[in-house]
């Protein structure tokens, strides 16, 4: 079984490296790192491991904070090709993809930002069309999303007064960035959080903003 473990950590040089020994020690694999943020002298890091049959998820938390300093922000399953260059397959399949660039975003970003599903969407709040979604994504089409349409990138917690009752209770965070200049934007949700940073806000913005341009080429 594989699980996210989102780290907050004080910012210097060998932690993370204290942290892959205690994890190594405690045979458990790590399977990516990615560094999300880094500031006031902490760094918000996300480990995918592998967890061994015969162990229990708390046992990470206890792994990682034997180490001084060291803070669990969020675990949970992680589910998904468990790689270490995700963003460069999604560009590589970008430049392959004519004209189902929707649908491939919609289908690739989970993994790439460690969602959960993704969706394409158009229309304004109360007419909300669903252009593309991945297996996961949940209902759409019915819900009055006041955000819509969409011109900068904006983070959606589940509190937020829009969300149903249902959502709230998942803790479905949730983040989205526009796909080009009409108001199109792509939605990335998760449920059990953690809560969207404004790091990986600015990553979707910026795979969005390739893919669209990518979508505008003529055909080679």
């Amino acid at each position: 079984m594989s699980y996210l473990l989102r780290l907050v950590v004080p910012d210097r040089p060998g932690i993370l490296g204290a942290v892959a020994t205690a994890l190594g020690l405690a045979g458990i694999d790590i399977v990516s790192v990615d560094v999300l943020e880094r500031g006031n002298g902490v760094a918000v890091d996300d480990i995918v491991v592998e967890l061994p049959a015969d162990r229990v998820p708390d046992g990470l938390i206890t792994v990682v904070m034997s180490v001084p300093g060291v803070e669990v922000e969020s675990l949970r399953p992680y589910s998904g090709p468990l790689d270490t260059h995700r963003e460069l397959e999604l560009l590589e399949a970008l430049a392959r993809g004519g004209g189902g660039t929707a649908q491939l975003l919609a289908t690739e970003l989970p993994r790439v930002l460690h969602g959960g599903w993704a969706a394409v969407l158009s229309g304004g709040p109360d007419d909300v069309r669903v252009l593309a979604a991945s297996d996961a994504a949940p209902a759409l089409a019915a819900l009055t999303l006041p955000w819509l349409p969409l011109t900068s990138p904006v983070l959606l917690p589940s509190e937020d007064d829009w969300v149903p009752e249902r959502w709230r209770e998942m803790a479905i965070e949730m983040m989205a960035a526009p796909f080009d200049g009409s108001g199109t934007a792509v939605l990335l949700g998760r449920s059990g959080g953690p809560a969207f940073r404004r790091s990986e806000l600015l990553r979707l913005a910026h795979l969005t903003g390739i893919a669209a341009t990518v979508a505008q080429l003529p055909p080679a």
